[in-house]
């Protein structure tokens, strides 16, 4: 069966930038409908810069460069205070083994995440890895005896994969390339064979492979060019393969192990989400996808035809597992942008009651023993990090093994999430949500709007220290989930595909004018802040930039300065991804100019500080830069911050407590006068 990649490719404010699903808005919020209306193009942007910079990765930067950028040691006050926050750090959920004895999974409490065991519910763990190198759990085998593992340096996102015994010791390498992602997907039933995939051949496309863990062997299966991705296998027999067309599209196909013959399955010829495993046979595949409504819902494929499995509901199936022995299938749904858990049977594909779940604003999906016996499941009530409980189907009990901690922190005082919503200029209701402040160190209350990432992602709630960070600052935190944002259906998240952005890029001022409004004091509108990561990087030059005014200062973290350098200097794994969600260079050659932050720099005017990770593979380094230093050469103010052992945001402790404490420094001394 096939093992979800437990990987962390996290920002800074890593809960924002999550990959998320989809549901409706609560009564707090209208239900958003995609607006017809189009924004005025603004007037013809100058062309892209003269001179663009070239590739990606740290060795595109300048040892000079680097230097000149080097962050900024905080404050002793601001580096404690922010150090307080990000102890407050739970486990990822993690995998048990099938005698229920030991817990595996990632924690980052010493800095960077590496790979821990417990030997019992509430029991104290043990650290299985160490080193400066983020480390995650990819599996166990069945017989409980080997942990698979992947591994990144400096976050340049090419991991290798490795295995470890599961009492402790060396790594052993499956494989490890410079510049190349070797990526798990699925171990077989019986834990002998590791399927992978790796962009070792060519690095616009992924070849899959046969790894033998007893006989250390790889196997070449398939290098025909395409972004390949291993979903299930059938016993020896047979591969599902998923062939991405785009940022979300994909196709299935199915590769005969024994003749290597290749075969298409589902999607051919049309650009639409798929995701699938094996059913009951190797004809039978369960599949996600919103091909026959607006949401993604689960569906049984066999003979050719699609059907409905579950209920109808206005949410998205985010996430689904059906044990090695095909005797559960377990899914999540996203409602409202609350996670919660169901279950089918099987045999007939019916309802399965589950025992009573903690109340919570998520309970994720984890993984299920080889046995089918234990499935670990994480709970975020809202209060807390992150607790791991398992859930026995043999006695129905649930039993938490974490305990969280918050140290030198009352968590239960952190502000929980409100689901609201503001309109914009088209009248289309935008849900967002929002954390006050229990006192606000200015009259009005600063507000700081932040734009997720993605853009296919979701802002949602729960409990967040990253948030809470800023609250306790004495800001307003708010979070759009403007049109393209995961969450509400088909049709919202593709709004913003392509040249469409022109339409609905205005979300971004419409928000500002709506913070300005709804958290006026006594006439007086407040000061507003806009901050982001990757997408939402993007959002925060756009909002200072082509949205000039809107906002009085803003913090980008590893955002796009221009789509087109972006486009021409992205990863070449990333770029036709890229492209079917921003636009095609060419095609789109005018969309993609006016929609650059880079077209309107003769309008911008507020503080900008920018945070850059150097090795970042996904949004090149260059793309702070060049903004940067025009910016600087118009005399508006701004700064720059390149980490030179960091990629698409900050793994490292040290670099997190740098970046997040700037970003609030920064916000203290433009929005309430604070001193530098």
């Amino acid at each position: 069966m096939t093992r979800p990649l437990h990987t962390v490719i996290g920002l800074v404010m890593a809960a924002s930038v999550a990959a998320c699903g989809a549901g409706p808005v609560p009564s707090s919020a209208p239900a958003p409908a995609v607006g017809s209306a189009v924004a005025p193009a603004p007037p013809a942007p100058p062309p892209a810069p003269r001179a663009p910079y070239g590739g990606h990765g740290v060795t595109s930067l300048s040892a000079e460069v680097l230097a000149r950028f080097r962050p900024a040691p905080l404050a002793p006050e601001v580096s404690r205070r922010i150090q307080r926050y990000l102890d407050v750090l739970g486990p990822t959920v993690g995998e048990l083994t099938s005698d229920g004895q030991r817990l595996y999974f990632a924690w980052a409490v010493t800095g960077v995440s590496q790979i821990w065991g417990v030997a019992g519910a509430g029991r104290f763990p043990r650290q299985y890895t160490g080193g400066e190198d983020s480390t995650q759990l990819f599996a166990i085998t069945p017989d409980g005896a080997t942990l698979v593992l992947t591994r990144d340096r400096a976050g340049e996102e090419n991991p290798g994969i490795y295995l470890q015994p599961a009492g402790g010791g060396a790594l052993q390498v499956v494989q490890h390339q410079p510049g190349v992602q070797s990526l798990p997907q699925v171990l077989s039933d019986d834990g002998q064979v590791l399927y992978f995939v790796a962009n070792d051949a060519s690095p616009d496309s992924y070849a899959v492979y046969r790894y033998h863990l007893g006989r250390g062997e790889r196997e070449t299966l398939l290098t025909q060019p395409g972004l390949w991705r291993v979903l299930d296998v059938w016993g020896r027999e047979r591969l599902l393969l998923q062939r991405l067309t785009g940022a979300l599209t994909s196709e299935l196909w199915e590769l005969e192990l024994g003749t290597l013959q290749l075969s298409p399955r589902l999607g051919q010829g049309r650009l639409e989400e798929l995701d699938a495993r094996y059913g009951r046979s190797a004809d039978e595949l369960i599949v996600k996808t919103h091909h026959q409504g607006n949401f993604r819902r689960l569906y049984r494929w066999q003979g050719g035809e699609l059907s409905p499995l579950g209920p109808e509901q206005a949410a998205d199936v985010v996430s689904f597992a059906l044990d090695r022995g095909r005797r559960r299938l377990l899914y999540t749904t996203n409602e409202g942008g609350y996670s919660r858990l169901h279950a089918l049977d099987g045999k007939r594909w019916r309802t399965l009651p589950l025992p009573p779940l903690p109340r919570a604003d998520h309970v994720w999906l984890g993984a299920t023993s080889a046995n089918g016996r234990f499935t670990s499941l994480g709970v975020d009530d809202g209060t807390q990090p992150t607790q791991t409980y398992v859930l026995d189907w043999t006695t129905r009990q649930l039993t938490r093994w974490h305990t969280p901690s918050s140290p030198e922190l009352d968590a239960s005082r952190f502000a929980r999430a409100r689901l609201e919503s503001y309109p914009a200029r088209d009248g289309t209701p935008i849900p967002v949500l929002i954390r006050r402040p229990q006192r606000c160190a200015a009259d009005p209350c600063p507000v700081i709007v932040h734009f997720h990432g993605g853009p296919e992602s979701q802002a949602r709630p729960g409990f967040s220290p990253h948030a809470q960070v800023f609250v306790d600052a004495g800001f307003v935190f708010v979070e759009p989930n403007v049109r393209g944002s995961d969450g509400y259906g088909k049709a919202w998240l593709a709004a913003d595909d392509g040249p469409k952005r022109l339409a609905i890029i205005t979300d971004i001022e419409d928000a500002s004018r709506w913070a300005r409004q709804a958290f006026a004091s006594g006439g007086r509108p407040p000061k507003l802040g806009v901050y982001g990561g990757s997408y939402g990087g993007y959002s925060v030059l756009m909002a200072m930039t082509r949205f000039a005014g809107a906002y009085d200062a803003g913090v980008n973290v590893v955002g796009i300065s221009d789509l087109r350098t972006f486009l021409a200097n992205t990863a070449p794994y990333r770029r036709a991804l890229r492209i079917s969600e921003y636009g095609d260079p060419q095609r789109d050659a005018e969309a993609l100019a006016l929609l650059s932050p880079m077209s309107y720099l003769e309008r911008a005017q507020a503080p900008l500080l920018t945070l850059q990770g150097a090795t970042d593979p996904r949004v090149p380094a260059g793309e702070a830069v060049q903004i940067h230093e025009a910016l600087e050469a118009r005399g508006v103010e701004s700064q720059l911050m390149l980490f030179p052992d960091e990629g698409h945001g900050a793994k490292k402790r040290s670099n997190r407590v740098l970046m997040l404490g700037h970003a609030v420094a920064f916000f203290e001394r433009h929005l309430l006068g604070a001193r530098p």
